[in-house]
């Protein structure tokens, strides 16, 4: 029975699910950051691509290759913009850069929110 998770009936159940415990009214902001999380992705995996290509084209020095003859994988190219924010209206929001420990403690006081709006309501 749970074998069949992900035939038709499962995909309407984790979709149900996903409605209630997420709300209907977040769906699409979430649709649309994983949207925008798979074009920055895609983009930084083709400009990596484009340099690995370029790096080969241009010839490998000595220096990258392992002790036993075999040669070191080049390093990945990371995109030379960052990602930009998008706000509500689809417009470009300026761009916020957090320290981990920064990200952590923003990260504690929504959950922190959260937890106070469940509980208090």
């Amino acid at each position: 029975m749970t074998g069949n998770l992900m035939g038709g009936d499962g995909l309407i159940v984790l979709i149900v699910a996903l409605v209630v415990l997420v709300g209907g009214s977040q769906l699409p902001k979430i649709a649309r950051n994983v949207g925008l999380a798979g074009k920055e992705f895609r983009k930084a995996q083709s400009e990596a691509e484009e340099e690995q290509a370029k790096a080969a084209r241009a010839g490998a020095p000595e220096s990258q290759h392992g002790g036993a003859g075999s040669p070191v994988s080049p390093p990945v190219a990371l995109p030379s913009t960052p990602p930009t924010a998008v706000g509500p209206s689809g417009s470009e929001a300026s761009t916020i850069n957090l320290t981990p420990a920064q990200l952590d403690a923003l990260l504690k006081a929504r959950e922190e929110q959260v937890r106070n709006e469940t509980t208090g309501n």
